[in-house]
């Protein structure tokens, strides 16, 4: 099933989170916390302004993100669970930071 999101509203799926810390100790599932990291699967058109003029999102499929703790509302579509929330909610697109220094010739 396809779902496109209305307005400014974004899919993520989630990342999930390594199973292992920085130290090498494995960690249960119990004490795992939700992943504020995710993935855009699909991207409405845009909000309005006042005027009634389209304002674009600034995000895209593919991009890497984080978010809220708690943004988002959780949804299950054909088996996997997503999360709808608005272009608000998102505070960040993670970027490749060594492709990004790359000099352009």
């Amino acid at each position: 099933m396809k779902f496109r999101p209305l307005h400014d509203r974004v899919v993520v799926k989630r990342i999930e989170a390594e199973d292992k810390s920085t130290g090498g100790i494995i960690i249960p599932d119990s004490a795992k916390e939700k992943p504020s990291q995710g993935e855009i699967t699909a991207v409405g058109r845009g909000g309005r302004d006042e005027a009634g003029k389209l304002i674009p999102i600034g995000l895209q499929v593919g991009d890497r993100v984080l978010f809220g703790k708690w943004s988002g509302t959780e949804v299950k579509l054909d088996g996997q669970e997503l999360l709808i929330m608005k272009e608000s909610d998102i505070m960040g697109v993670l970027v490749d930071l060594p492709a990004a220094k790359k000099k352009v010739a």
